[in-house]
């Protein structure tokens, strides 16, 4: 059976680990597409509650959380602290050491 799309960013999402990151771009390429990254977030949007995703272990290409100021961006940066992921003075993080 041939997964769509939206399957298949739900189970890349599900397998990141503890601890890493992944990026919307990196998650389009892994699924065979790789300019989707926005159709990575509506994914992520739509269906991380029902499908208890660790959405907050998504990030952009920048290594930084794209969720602004009381929208989420606080929350998802306390989760990923909570993980052991160190962020910069400028709240990056480290893609190298993280992805």
């Amino acid at each position: 059976m041939i997964k769509t799309f939206h399957q298949a960013v739900i189970d890349l999402v599900k397998n990141i680990p503890r601890g890493r990151v992944a990026t919307y771009g990196r998650i389009a390429a892994l699924v065979g597409s790789p300019r989707a990254a926005r159709q990575v977030v509506r994914t992520l949007h739509s269906s991380s509650a029902k499908e208890g995703l660790s959405w907050h272990r998504v990030v952009n290409a920048q290594g930084r959380i794209a969720l602004p100021p009381g929208e989420g961006g606080e929350l998802q940066r306390a989760m990923l602290e909570k993980e052991g992921i160190v962020f910069s003075e400028d709240g990056g993080i480290d893609l190298h050491r993280y992805l």
